[in-house]
């Protein structure tokens, strides 16, 4: 195929000693060959096959992971919790690879297990999670929305993607945080109080606070915050800004369940909208605070 061209025109005037007379200008045309059009999508053309081939491990990874849990019988998920988890993990893997995806997996799993501490006790005052802890789909998506959303923006917004990997770690840090105040406050709490009043009140009761329970976030937000730290997702620096976005964010949370949900007229605000809330404040100010203090993302 023949290249395109750029004429550039040069104008001279020849002039020559003992000539009497000026030669007319002649006008000279150069033809500088142009770059062939492919050259522009060099870059293009390279990420692609990275992204497909990012995609199909993705796609087999989880889609193994699955069947192995069905052949098992897993009981993290429920069957149609576990369809959807296969969906997240997929759209984690093609957008943050195996980091992303990891530090999704050990929350799931932290979660999980933190359930089920003092399953018995908590059966018995009828505060235990449904379907012994079990995740379904609007548990996977009230958890995991905005680490889901932080990670597409990462890839599709290249520029931005410190940023939105730090929003997905922050996120995730919030709601183990809030799942280990939430249950080990429910088992192992001795005293609870409503952060709206600081009344005492019986534990599970929505925007219910104990001493142990805010322990056990600020640990859960640190596990979970360290290890994007030790994958390479986010730098060491902007762990403390993850942990402390986690313990407002879940504070933000108890002033809502004590406030509004459950009340006449919140009907919308389920507990798996307050989760999305929670994770969405806590990756919000994640990035207020490092940029604030001037953090390096």
């Amino acid at each position: 195929m023949a290249s395109k061209a750029f004429p550039i025109t040069l104008s001279c005037s020849g002039m020559m000693k003992g000539i009497q007379h000026e030669l007319p200008p002649k006008a000279v045309a150069l033809r500088v060959p142009a770059p062939p059009a492919a050259l522009l999508d060099v870059a293009a053309c390279n990420a692609l096959p990275l992204a497909t081939s990012q995609l199909v491990q993705a796609v087999t990874l989880n889609s193994g992971l699955a069947a192995f849990g069905l052949v098992r019988g897993q009981r993290i998920l429920t069957t149609s919790g576990l369809v959807h988890a296969w969906a997240l993990g997929v759209l984690l893997w093609a957008s943050l690879g195996w980091r992303g995806w990891g530090v999704c997996v050990i929350y799931l799993i932290g979660g999980s297990t933190v359930t089920k501490l003092g399953q018995a006790k908590k059966e018995r005052l009828g505060i235990a999670e449904g379907r012994g802890g079990a995740r379904g789909p609007e548990n996977v998506w009230g958890s995991a929305a905005t680490a889901a959303i932080c990670a597409l923006g990462a890839r599709v917004m290249p520029a931005r993607a410190a940023a939105f990997r730090v929003g997905f770690a922050a996120s995730l840090a919030t709601k183990l945080a809030d799942t280990c105040a939430s249950e080990v406050g429910k088992a192992y709490g001795r005293t609870t109080y409503l952060i709206t009043t600081l009344r005492q009140v019986p534990a599970g009761t929505e925007g219910a606070v104990s001493a142990e329970g805010t322990a056990a976030g600020i640990v859960g937000s640190i596990v979970l915050a360290g290890l994007a730290v030790a994958v390479g997702l986010i730098p060491m620096v902007l762990l403390l800004p993850c942990v402390c976005a986690a313990f407002v964010a879940n504070n933000v949370e108890s002033l809502i369940g004590a406030s509004a949900q459950g009340q006449s007229g919140w009907g919308w605000l389920t507990n798996e909208m307050v989760n999305f809330i929670n994770t969405a404040v806590g990756a919000v100010v994640a990035l207020l605070f490092t940029s604030l203090y001037g953090w390096p993302i």
